[in-house]
């Protein structure tokens, strides 16, 4: 089932996630973020794009199993609108989401945002490819390259890990749920560091969206830095940027993982 055919299903409030977007013993957590964020845009005026989104991954959501996804607006002001969502599945809250939208304001302030880093092109960047039983399941979905740090279980002490990433059957847009679900699809920077496959997960995940929003075709690419700032007692804290083809920041990034090895 594609990205887009699973958006159309958080529209209704219910659904079922096939195993093909499966992360271990859950679904994968970008996708279920870009679900709730669907359903939240929904009781939001069409002129207030997210601008922030907290994430707090409760439990585990199950994939073949039905799930509903509930979106109350909080408040609305003359600008902005708070709106909460939640993943309820098997009678228990699997994850809580607060979205902040807001409209344009008059303001003097004009700071322009930090260049990109640079990179290879994607063409140049090692691949992750799909194997069944070895790579997450979602991986068959989205494509990533490496061109900053080392791939998991490497035993490679970097602070860094990112490159290219996006959907290997693009849509006929690159929405703000796209984008959700692309930046979560990294697995988190410290795995590099232990050199055996073990569990780790994210906690709690802070996603804020740059408007206007850069151009962005479905098909392109998209250049995400993940950054270790410490870790420790089996958590790790990181932050990160995503940027365009064209250098242009699209989204800052910021997660609470947890690491059991």
């Amino acid at each position: 089932m594609t990205f887009e055919a699973l958006l159309a299903g958080a529209d209704s409030g219910r659904l079922a996630i096939p195993g093909s977007w499966g992360q271990g013993r859950a679904t994968f957590g970008g996708l279920v973020a870009g679900l709730a964020y669907q359903r939240m845009q929904g009781v939001v005026a069409d002129d207030r794009p997210l601008r922030a989104l907290q994430v707090a991954f409760v439990g585990p959501v199950t994939v073949d199993a039905s799930l509903s996804i509930e979106a109350t607006l909080l408040r609305e002001g003359r600008a902005a609108s708070q709106v909460e969502a939640r993943i309820v599945q098997d009678g228990e809250v699997r994850l809580v989401a607060l979205g902040s939208f807001g409209g344009e304001r008059e303001s003097s302030v004009q700071v322009a945002a930090q260049p990109a880093p640079e990179a290879p092109a994607p063409e140049d960047c090692q691949p992750l490819d799909y194997i069944p039983g070895v790579t997450p399941e979602f991986t068959q979905h989205i494509e990533m390259r490496w061109a900053f740090g080392n791939l998991p279980f490497s035993g490679q002490a970097s602070r860094e890990m990112g490159g290219w990433m996006r959907f290997r059957e693009p849509g006929d847009a690159m929405t703000d749920a796209h984008v959700i679900a692309l930046v979560d699809a990294w697995p988190p920077a410290v795995l590099q560091h232990v050199k055996q496959p073990v569990p780790a997960s994210s906690m709690s995940w802070s996603l804020e969206l740059v408007h206007p929003r850069p151009s962005m075709a479905p098909d392109e690419p998209l250049l995400y830095r993940n950054w270790i700032d410490q870790a420790g007692g089996g958590y790790g804290h990181t932050h990160a940027g995503i940027w365009n083809r064209q250098g242009e920041l699209v989204a800052l990034s910021r997660q609470t993982v947890t690491v059991f090895g």
